[in-house]
């Protein structure tokens, strides 16, 4: 399994189709983040925002790497379709968690805050409650699932905009809600633990939606 996910790591470092997602959420925190002064509650919260369709933008670009003939020599290599499955999960979940650790500190650099433990451990459970959330997005809309990557696209978009605005449904709208009411890291850190269990499971869903489809069509 480690083997896959530095194989397919180095497969979408090489291409460079991770750069401009990674260029957008760059941007994105820099804009929303710069010059603030504010609480670091509402900050992570824009970060975590930004966060979501970087991470779409990057599960997707990764299962779209290989075509149908070069993934099932991976397939065959690898023993079967879970286990490349699997590594591309994971292979996402350590192009986020790079992600995160930017979105932890450039806040810190464009801003003028004073963190605390609490701050950054919110920062790092909002990140990944979205990125959870964007990733299992990713894999519906990836070209495991959709052929034609225009009607992919269309549903991305659809099913952020519902991650964004499903008011008490989304964990990323109930999330992002609690962190812009609230005043204190401290006092968010256990409410928020909830959204992100929630989006953990959508990942799960959304991986096993995509390798029943996958394993259909094989």
């Amino acid at each position: 399994m480690t083997a896959l996910v530095r194989y397919l790591f180095t497969v979408l470092l090489l291409s460079q189709r991770c750069v401009a997602p990674l260029l957008l959420f760059v941007g994105l925190v820099a804009v929303l983040t710069g010059s603030d002064a504010g609480p670091l509650t509402a900050t992570y919260a824009s970060v975590a925002g930004a966060m979501l369709p970087c991470s779409v933008w990057l599960t997707m670009a990764l299962l779209g790497l290989e075509d149908r003939a070069h993934r099932s020599i991976v397939v065959v290599s690898a023993g079967s379709h879970l286990r490349v499955l699997l590594a591309t999960v994971g292979t996402a979940a350590v192009w986020c968690l790079l992600l995160a650790a930017a979105g932890l500190l450039l806040p810190l650099m464009f801003g003028t805050h004073t963190p605390g433990p609490a701050d950054l451990a919110l920062g790092v459970e909002a990140q990944l409650t979205c990125a959870l959330t964007g990733m299992a997005i990713g894999l519906v809309c990836s070209r495991l699932v959709f052929r034609r990557q225009g009607y992919a696209l269309v549903l991305a978009l659809v099913l952020l905009l519902a991650a964004l605005l499903g008011r008490g449904v989304s964990p990323v709208n109930i999330m992002l809600t609690r962190l812009q009411n609230a005043s204190d890291s401290a006092d968010a850190l256990v409410p928020t633990a909830g959204p992100l269990a929630v989006a953990a499971g959508f990942l799960a869903v959304g991986a096993a939606v995509t390798q029943a489809i996958t394993l259909r069509k094989a």
